[in-house]
């Protein structure tokens, strides 16, 4: 173990031998040279009269340009040395900011070596001025900005390859919701159909909405009506998972809570951490009846316009689809006659928010009958669909905040 330092007789310890004493540490900034300082700072100085023209410059700016001094030393000027881009900057917006100002900061420019390659710099300048107020010299400092315009360009380079991978997610996301949502119904005999989609905002962003209607088996029509949690290229993939449990889960089970309890098992199974709401309706006729049933996992029951009464829903509430293991789902059959409409929509259209709050399952309603019929004769599925649809976004000034699907299915 080395001897303990000794202390000196102020009290204060000894200085180890060889270390520069504490008093010469301090007073050494004193002691040193001043040109010295001046001609090896890290950064370029130059001290330039009112027209630019250089009276002096360090020796850091003299080594970063590759310049003798002679050959700028009351010879060139400041904005002589910048690129074609960089003398129009500094003709119309760095000088006039300086005479303003009397001072600019951080002035992005690229200044050109004497071997004809550019460095880009960042300046820093003051205007100095006399008693009345006339300028009489420039001093400005210049930093080598060589490796902050790379990392800058490294950044750059960066957001442009996210924005292009997000830009590619998207319409991958888009392409594939398109698939989702069937361009149109198919044709059914007997039964009048129509569906349609609005993504929320300006469409920018997927979002998990959809709707499928397919014949199952001979005469049977499924019509499914679903939400996935969340937004974007994930919950466009859990969509078309969900669509595909769907369709394969119909061919098996003749009961909508058998479908939605499939759909749950497959959710689960996939592990994606998005759960999913869906009503599903299997449509069946017989010696020309049509009747339907009807089952909801967490999703807004269907709503059934009977002409001339008001419009009501049916079915039961069921369980939120891929969140738990045990669920319960619940079948209602419904048998229809001439003039009914069915309506199933999304959480998007009673759940749409306006300037008088939510649209509300009332004025649901009231779209509904309103649109259903007509002083003449009864509306179509499909005017009954784009004037629900056209309802909700009036209400929201044009601009949904959520994605709206609309299907309607009348018996003629």
């Amino acid at each position: 173990m080395p001897d303990p330092v000794p202390d000196r007789p102020d009290g204060a310890p000894e200085a180890a031998p060889g270390a520069v004493p504490i008093e010469q540490q301090h007073d050494a900034p004193a002691d040193d040279d001043p040109e010295a300082l001046y001609e090896r700072a890290p950064c370029g100085y130059l001290t330039t009269a009112p027209d630019g023209t250089i009276i002096r410059a360090n020796q850091t700016f003299l080594s970063l340009l590759g310049y003798e001094r002679a050959e700028l030393e009351g010879v060139r000027r400041f904005a002589e040395l910048l690129t074609g881009g960089g003398r129009i900057y500094h003709e119309t917006h760095y000088a006039p900011l300086l005479q303003m100002q009397g001072v600019a900061r951080a002035i992005a420019l690229d200044v050109v070596r004497a071997d004809g390659t550019r460095v880009p710099v960042l300046v820093n300048s003051v205007l100095e001025r006399d008693a009345a107020g006339a300028p009489t010299m420039i001093r400005t400092a210049v930093f080598d900005a060589t490796e902050r315009r790379s990392y800058e360009r490294q950044l750059l380079d960066a957001k442009q390859r996210a924005e292009r991978s997000e830009a590619e997610a998207t319409a991958l996301a888009r392409t594939l919701q398109q698939i989702l949502i069937p361009p149109a119904p198919p044709v059914i005999p007997d039964l009048d159909i129509a569906g349609v989609y609005r993504p929320a905002g300006t469409g920018d962003v997927v979002g998990g909405d959809f709707f499928d209607v397919f014949e199952s088996a001979p005469g049977d029509w499924i019509v499914v009506v679903g939400d996935v949690c969340g937004k974007g290229p994930d919950a466009a993939v859990v969509t078309s998972h969900a669509r595909h449990a769907v369709r394969e889960a119909a061919v098996r089970h003749r009961r909508p809570s058998a479908i939605l309890e499939h759909l749950n098992t497959a959710l689960l199974r996939y592990g994606a951490d998005r759960f999913c709401t869906a009503a599903i309706m299997r449509w069946h006729q017989e010696d020309g009846t049509w009747s339907a049933v009807v089952s909801s996992g967490g999703h807004p029951l269907p709503l059934l316009h009977r002409p001339p009464d008001d419009p009501v829903t049916f079915g039961l509430p069921g369980s939120l689809i891929g969140v738990f293991d045990n669920v319960s789902f619940h079948d209602e059959e419904l048998v229809l006659r001439a003039g009914d409409v069915v309506v199933l929509t999304t959480d998007g259209v009673a759940e749409g928010r306006g300037a008088r709050g939510f649209y509300g399952d009332d004025r649901l309603a009231d779209a509904v009958v309103r649109y259903a019929t007509s002083a003449t004769s009864a509306a179509s599925a499909t005017m009954v669909a784009d004037g629900v649809l056209d309802d909700v976004l009036a209400f929201q000034d044009g601009d949904p905040r959520d994605d709206i699907v609309v299907v309607v299915l009348r018996v003629p």
